[in-house]
């Protein structure tokens, strides 16, 4: 039977729009100008576009030259990998010229936009290197500088996870990719907005962010390149974006991401630490009222608000689905592959069990997640738990489907 009550623990596939940032975009509405056209029009849509460039450059630590608004975070991600793939860039003999290498680095648990892309380059020719991940999803650092040559040409390194939320250390990675002269690329879809990032501390060439992982709209996205380092569009046909990204800018979009931002900029920290105390009690609960279960991810190097768990004996669509006609979202691993019936490369990557991966859900917490939520998310989760055991075909032994 279906529940009145509602509990969102889905926040790392998508969030709510933040009510000031509804605010802003109904505003904006009012603003219908092409940001390119020379007439009143345009000039007004330009400076909402402008002002918000410079408001995300000002959080990110960038200049706001340095910021390329994009439709998605999967879009500059593929802009920046796709950079191989520019006839100009194969040619390239500028002194200090990386993409005129031939290699590419990345890990095994990176979203699928960047595994994609990633093999595409290699069907087109690059040699490409997946580097792999300890139980916790930590890079193999040795595996890492091992496969780093003065052939690399980019490196692609998620910060933060989408799944099991453990976080790389994007600045040493990076220190020692420039010493290779290589270029860093990180995807910081799951960063941004939730814990500092300063683009110029960090010293990447390129970082991608995503409005709808932030409380903001969805379709619009950015990417930082960093002043002086080699760039191609992706996206060709039209002067916008300096020429960056083709295609009229999405002024409203582009607004619902600038307020975005200011509203993290007021509220990121306090929420950082309300979050992290009711994972933790979500996992306390889990803990304490349900066996055979273990935790992925790392302990404590990881998003505040991703609780990633497998229940051995269970499995993860049957659990999700229970929980929903409890009135409880969550998921079973990256929203962009829940369609797939694979288990997580990210989870089969850390090395544990395909049983395991197929019986694991990812709890993500939020800026409206409350103690009232957690506590009934645990007693249902109790109640789910021990059902799907019962009616499992893992747990009773019957694997003849």
């Amino acid at each position: 039977m279906l529940t009145n009550r509602k509990v969102y623990l889905d926040h790392n596939a998508t969030t709510p729009i933040h009510p000031e940032v509804k605010k802003a975009m109904v505003a904006a509405m009012a603003t219908f100008g092409n940001p390119s056209s020379l007439h009143e029009y345009g000039r007004v849509a330009r400076l909402l576009v402008e002002d918000s460039r410079a408001a995300l450059a000002s959080f990110i630590g960038a200049d706001p030259k340095e910021v390329v608004f994009m439709g998605s975070g999967s879009e500059a991600n593929n802009t920046v990998l796709n950079l191989f793939s520019c006839a100009g860039f194969r040619k390239c003999e500028v002194v200090g010229c990386s993409l005129g290498k031939k290699e590419v680095i990345t890990t095994k648990i990176e979203h699928p936009c960047v595994l994609e892309s990633a093999a595409c380059l290699a069907e087109r020719g690059a040699v490409v290197h997946f580097v792999g991940v300890d139980r916790y999803g930590k890079i193999n650092l040795d595996e890492f500088k091992q496969k780093l040559s003065e052939n690399t040409g980019l490196i692609s390194i998620m910060m933060a996870n989408n799944e099991i939320g453990t976080l790389q250390d994007v600045k040493e990675l990076c220190r020692i990719s420039h010493a290779k002269g290589a270029l860093f690329h990180t995807d910081a879809v799951q960063a941004v907005g939730k814990i500092p990032v300063n683009v110029k501390d960090l010293d990447v060439d390129y970082l991608s962010l995503s409005g709808h992982k932030i409380y903001g709209p969805k379709g619009i996205g950015a990417l930082y390149v960093k002043k002086g380092v080699q760039f191609c569009p992706f996206i060709c046909g039209g002067h916008q974006e300096h020429g960056r990204r083709a295609g009229t800018e999405n002024t409203l979009g582009i607004v619902g991401l600038a307020k975005a931002i200011e509203m993290r900029k007021k509220e990121m920290i306090g929420e950082h630490e309300r979050v992290l105390k009711l994972k933790m009690l979500l996992k306390q609960g889990i803990e304490e009222n349900i066996p055979d279960v273990q935790f992925n991810g790392h302990p404590t190097d990881s998003l505040a608000g991703t609780l990633n768990v497998s229940f051995l004996g269970a499995e993860g669509e049957a659990i999700l689905l229970y929980l929903d006609l409890e009135g409880i979202a969550v998921s079973t691993g990256s929203a962009c592959a829940s369609a797939s019936l694979d288990p997580s490369h990210v989870l089969t990557a850390t090395g544990i069990s395909q049983e395991q991966a197929h019986g694991s859900i990812r709890m993500s917490l939020g800026r409206e997640t409350s103690l009232e939520d957690i506590n009934y998310v645990i007693k249902k989760l109790i109640k789910v738990i021990k059902h799907v055991r019962k009616i499992s075909t893992v747990a009773s032994g019957d694997r003849h489907g």
